[in-house]
């Protein structure tokens, strides 16, 4: 027997985060905890409003998979019952850690890979004036690979500012569906002129037809336009990279059907996240072992972390140890 239970709670975030959709100070996540005999597995998961999720409409979609779970229900027979989306990514990662503790196996064992890497992860810039962004930029300007959130117009100045405030980092730059046909050409511009390695969904994801005319030797990567490995095969004539997030894809398993079609593609590919703990960070760090770009930071925004935390220096991110997961 396999017995459920969900909760919601909130992580204040350290001063504040802003993208082009809107500032919020707190992180608010959703925990699942799947008990077996003795053995307790756990995940979490980011409901996230621009996918028409709540945390009460999550909360409500697990509970509703409770008397399945009591029956044995298994990772791939999840991926086939439930949709993709914040609910199944919480209960996907919390089988797997159930399974990890049950067979006293690591989740990389289980995966089939070796002992894990530390990885470099990207820290983000929060969207803001560009003299504020340069501030910020200054401030982590030793950390390799820089995550810069953007809004639209105005965005060139933005860019410029952060690339003369932080010359020696590599950086990225998430427009978060903020660019239009407009100012598409004039941020790409400026993108290039900055060095920047990657942009991420610069326009509406159903509105990004203009990507197929553009030429540009900066990789275009979906993110909004991207969930599951059925889009994958959709979008090659307007993106060169994607963006991977356990929240979208519903889980860690679909997230490696993903990364693993993506590769036969030839896609870069980026492993990302909503803004949760560390416990939200654990098994997208084992996905992000075959990335090119890692953007894993959302232990670094928050004011308070789970126990144990995932472990940073700087940016180097460490493996988790296995009492937070897997």
């Amino acid at each position: 027997m396999t017995s459920l239970s969900v909760e919601s709670s909130s992580f204040k975030i350290d001063g504040g985060f802003t993208i082009a959709r809107g500032s919020r100070t707190h992180a608010t996540v959703v925990t699942v905890t799947l008990s077996r005999g003795t053995h307790k597995g756990i995940g979490e998961c980011v409901p996230y409003a621009r996918y028409g999720e709540t945390v009460e409409g999550v909360m409500a979609d697990i509970r509703a998979m409770a008397s399945d779970l009591d029956a044995g229900l298994t990772r791939d027979q999840l991926r086939q019952t439930m949709a993709p989306g914040a609910a199944r990514n919480a209960l996907d990662c919390a089988l797997w850690d159930l399974e990890a503790k049950t067979s006293g196996r690591p989740v990389y064992s289980l995966l089939g890979q070796g002992a894990p890497r530390v990885l470099q992860s990207a820290f983000t810039i929060s969207v803001g004036t560009p003299e504020k962004m340069a501030a910020d930029a200054a401030a982590a300007r030793n950390r390799p690979l820089l995550k810069v959130k953007l809004a639209g117009d105005g965005d060139a100045a933005r860019i410029k500012a952060v690339r003369q405030a932080a010359p020696k980092s590599d950086l990225i730059v998430d427009a978060n569906e903020g660019w239009s046909a407009d100012n598409l050409h004039e941020n790409l511009q400026a993108c290039e002129a900055a060095g920047v390695a990657l942009i991420e969904q610069p326009l509406p994801a159903g509105n990004d037809a203009a990507l197929e005319t553009i030429a540009t030797s900066v990789l275009i990567c979906a993110d909004e336009s991207l969930h599951t490995s059925k889009e994958l095969e959709s979008l090659r004539d307007r993106y060169t990279a994607v963006n991977i997030k356990l929240d979208k894809t519903g889980g860690l398993t679909e997230a490696q059907h993903v990364l693993h079609k993506a590769r036969e593609l030839d896609y870069k590919v980026m492993v990302g996240c909503m803004l949760g703990t560390s416990l939200a960070m654990a098994p997208a760090f084992y996905l992000a072992q075959g990335a090119d770009y890692v953007d894993l930071d959302g232990p670094l925004l928050l004011a308070e972390d789970r126990t144990p935390p995932i472990r940073f220096d700087g940016s180097a991110m460490h493996p988790p140890q296995t009492t937070l997961w897997g």
